[in-house]
């Protein structure tokens, strides 16, 4: 009888770990593709990427064969924290833009919303807005990489240009970024909770 992992499997203290994700992070760390992975274990290319979107769950010999490739063991894959992880990829990042509002926010770590702090990267075209947000008991930190950027902050506006920042701590007024130039802006925005 062969027993198979179930894809979504609840850890300690009620997190979960995804199989699929962790599996691609660790194959991404190596530096190995799909299908240099699959011909070590001999497997499938399509069957590694099935794997990796959660479409089916390796044995638990076969997962142990991939995770031997990988560098690691059952163990040790299932008892590292999804959030131990130290250093994060462009294939990481979730991108969502927003036509009507000409903006891109770019989430640059997995599962940001559920984590302490949320980094963004924020693209705002000549004339583009991020939504106003309610006032809140988080902190917000934003800094400019490039154009400008203007902060609405209940009735007054201030603008913020490339190489400075601003840091909100608990804003009890109503509060939006837009970015009024002809020009695109780019900017780094950090809320504490997350607020995306």
């Amino acid at each position: 009888m062969i027993i198979r992992i179930r894809l979504s499997i609840i850890k300690q203290g009620g997190g979960k770990l995804n199989i699929g994700q962790k599996i691609k992070n660790l194959r991404n760390q190596q530096g190995l593709t799909q299908e240099e992975l699959a011909g070590r274990c001999e497997l499938s290319k399509g069957f590694i990427s099935q794997i990796e979107n959660n479409l089916t769950s390796p044995s638990i010999s076969t997962l142990m064969d991939i995770l031997m490739i990988l560098g690691t063991d059952l163990q040790d894959f299932f008892s590292d924290s999804v959030n131990s992880r130290l250093v994060y990829t462009k294939e990481d990042i979730f991108m969502q833009k927003n036509d009507e509002l000409k903006s891109v926010i770019s989430w640059l770590i997995p599962d940001a919303q559920k984590n302490v702090m949320e980094p963004m990267l924020v693209t705002l075209e000549a004339n583009g807005s991020l939504r106003e947000v309610e006032p809140h008991f988080g902190d917000i930190f934003i800094y400019v990489l490039s154009g400008r950027i203007t902060l609405i902050l209940g009735d007054n506006k201030y603008e913020i240009r490339e190489g400075e920042s601003t840091y909100l701590s608990k804003p009890r007024r109503h509060h939006r970024i837009k970015n009024l130039s002809i020009e695109k802006a780019k900017f780094i925005w950090v809320s504490s909770p997350p607020l995306y």
